[in-house]
C-alpha cells in the first residue's frame, strides 16, 4: 500500500545514497589506503543520493572499526568534506553492523541530527602485497584524536579453553558447528557436501553478475568444494573457497537523512528506501557453551521480532542477503529464520566471492540491497548480521515506503531465556560421546581433529587429537555421535 507523502512524519529516516568501492591495481601502490577507500566511497554515495554538497552538512559519522589504526577516521573525512559539526562514533569488532543502523536511524528519528553517514573500508590486499614485496606500506598516521563515542562489547566471543587449545579461528569454529548441524539432522557426509557446493555455487554466480564483487571467477559446485593445491582444504569440510576473503581492498558508504531533510534537498524519492526495522540479540556464549551447538535462538527471535515490527511475513520479503562468511552462518539461519534454501540468499555474492573486509561486509549488503530494491521496485529486502561465531545476531528490514516508524529492538533476554547452555570441564575424563568436530589443516591454530564432548550428566568437554590416522578417518566418516573414552592428559580413545 502506498504510503502519501503528507503523512510521512518529517523525521523519519530514509536512505538516500550508497556506494560500494572496489580497487585493484597490478602496482598496489595505485590502491588508496583505507582512508582513500572511504572518501571515495563517500562521495560516491553523495553522488548516488543527487547531493554531493550535502557533505558539508553531515552531523554524524558511524563506523565499524577495521584493521587500520586511525583514532578518529570520521573527523578526517568530515574535515576533507567541510563539515565542522559531526559526531564520530566507532564500532570495536563485536559490535553487530545492524547495530550500528538501529543506533544512527534511532537518533534521525529521535531528532538528534539530520544526516548520517555509516561508512568502512579495509586494503588488507594492498598491504600484505607490499608487505610481500618488502615495501612500505603508505598510510596516514592520525593518533592524536578519538571519537565522541566508542561502541564496545561487554563479554568475549571465545571462551579460554577454546583458545588454550588452539581453536582461535572462525574456520575451526565455524567448521565445528556445520558438522554439528549435519549429525543433527541426520545428513551424509555426501549429501553435505553437495548442499555446500550447491548453496556457495549459487552464491558465486550473484557475484559474477556482481562488477562490485572482489572475486568474479566461475566456479562449479564441485570446484567450491574439492580440495586441490589452490583450493587446499582448511578445517573439514571447509576448503579456501567456501570461507570468507577479507584480503580485499573494499569500502562501502550508507547515507541517510530525515525525509524532511531530503524534501528540502529536492532529492527523487522513487529512488528513497526507508529502514524500517532493526532487531539485535547480544545474548553471548561461546561455542563450547551452547548446549546445541547447531542452534542460533537469537536469529529466530530477531527474524520474528523485526517481521512482527514491520507487519510482514516472511513470504513477503522479496530479496535477501544473510550473512555468509561461512556456510554454517547461512545454513542456520535459514533453518530459524524458517527461510526455503532455495531462496536465494545473497545480492553480493557473499563474503567468499563478494569480498568480506572484517567488519564491515554488511555495509555492501545494504548498499547493494538499496541497489537492486530500486531496480527491482521490490517492496521489502532483508540484510542481517552476525558477529563473532554465530555469538550475536541481527536481523534488518528496508521497506520502499515508510509503513511504519522505524524501530529498532533488542531481544537479548529472550534469547538468554530460549538458549541452552552447559557447563564445561577442562579436566573432565570417562565415557563421552562427541558433539561436535572438524579435521584442522590450519597453519597458526590447532592442527590435527578438534572435539567436543558431551558426557551423560550434561557435563563438556574438549579435546584435539594429533592423529593422522583419525584425521583421515573424520573426512571420510561421521564421527559425531561415536562414543570416546577421555583418559588423563588429554588422552582420547575411540570406541
Amino acid at each position: 500500500m502506498s504510503v502519501s507523502p503528507s503523512s510521512i512524519a518529517p523525521q523519519t529516516p530514509v536512505l538516500i545514497g550508497v556506494s560500494s568501492v572496489t580497487e585493484r591495481a597490478e602496482d598496489p601502490l595505485e590502491i588508496g589506503e583505507p582512508l582513500a577507500l572511504m572518501e571515495r566511497a563517500l562521495r560516491e554515495a553523495a553522488a548516488d543520493a543527487g547531493a554531493p554538497k550535502l557533505l558539508a552538512e553531515i552531523d554524524s559519522i558511524w563506523m565499524p572499526r577495521g584493521f587500520w589504526a586511525y583514532s578518529d577516521p570520521g573527523r578526517l573525512l568530515a574535515e576533507k568534506c567541510g563539515s565542522t559539526a559531526v559526531r564520530s562514533v566507532i564500532a570495536d569488532v563485536g559490535i553487530l553492523q545492524t547495530t550500528i543502523l538501529g543506533e544512527a536511524a534511532t537518533a534521525l528519528a529521535q531528532g538528534r541530527g539530520e544526516v548520517a553517514v555509516i561508512l568502512g573500508a579495509e586494503a588488507r590486499d594492498r598491504a600484505s602485497r607490499l608487505q610481500r614485496a618488502g615495501r612500505e606500506v603508505p598510510l596516514t598516521e592520525q593518533t592524536d584524536g578519538k571519537p565522541d563515542e566508542t561502541m564496545t562489547p561487554d563479554a568475549e566471543i571465545m571462551g579460554q579453553f577454546e583458545i588454550d587449545l588452539g581453536l582461535i579461528t572462525p574456520t575451526i569454529q565455524y567448521a565445528m558447528i556445520d558438522n554439528a548441524l549435519r549429525f543433527h539432522e541426520g545428513q551424509t557426509m555426501e549429501a553435505h557436501r553437495a548442499e555446500l557446493g550447491a548453496l556457495w555455487g549459487d552464491f558465486n554466480k550473484v557475484a559474477v553478475a556482481n562488477e562490485d564483487a572482489w572475486n568474479r571467477t566461475p566456479m562449479s559446485s564441485d570446484e567450491i568444494v574439492t580440495p586441490t593445491p589452490d583450493n587446499r582444504m582448511l578445517a573439514y569440510p571447509y576448503t579456501k573457497s567456501l570461507v570468507s576473503q577479507w584480503n580485499v581492498n573494499q569500502a562501502s558508504c550508507l547515507i541517510l537523512c530525515t525525509y524532511a531533510k531530503a524534501k528540502a534537498l529536492g532529492l527523487d524519492e522513487s529512488r528513497f528506501v526507508y529502514p524500517l526495522a532493526v532487531a539485535d540479540s547480544e545474548y553471548m556464549v561461546t561455542l563450547s557453551e551452547r548446549g546445541e551447538i547447531h542452534r542460533s535462538p537469537g536469529f529466530a527471535l530477531a527474524g520474528e521480532r523485526a517481521l512482527e515490527y514491520v507487519r510482514c511475513g516472511l513470504e513477503e520479503i522479496d530479496l535477501f542477503e544473510l550473512y555468509s562468511c561461512f556456510p554454517a552462518a547461512v545454513r542456520i539461519q535459514q533453518r530459524e529464520l524458517g527461510l526455503d534454501p532455495a531462496q536465494r540468499a545473497t545480492q553480493t555474492g557473499g563474503m567468499t566471492f563478494g569480498g568480506g573486509p572484517l567488519n564491515n561486509f554488511v555495509l555492501q549488503s545494504w548498499a547493494k540491497m538499496v541497489e537492486r530494491m530500486r531496480a527491482e521496485s521490490a517492496a521489502y529486502g532483508m540484510v542481517t548480521a552476525v558477529s563473532g561465531l554465530l555469538t550475536k545476531q541481527g536481523v534488518s528490514v528496508l521497506g520502499r515506503e515508510p509503513s511504519v516508524v522505524f524501530g529498532h529492538e533488542k531481544v537479548t533476554e529472550a534469547a538468554r531465556q530460549q538458549t541452552s547452555t552447559v557447563r564445561v570441564d577442562r579436566e573432565a575424563q570417562g565415557r563421552a560421546r562427541v558433539a561436535a568436530y572438524t579435521v584442522s589443516h590450519d597453519r597458526n591454530a590447532a592442527q590435527g581433529v578438534p572435539l567436543i564432548c558431551d558426557f551423560e550428566d550434561g557435563l563438556r568437554t574438549l579435546r584435539v587429537v594429533a592423529d593422522e590416522a583419525l584425521a583421515e578417518e573424520g573426512a571420510r566418516e561421521e564421527l559425531c555421535g561415536r562414543e570416546v573414552e577421555l583418559g588423563p592428559e588429554g588422552a582420547v580413545r575411540f570406541l
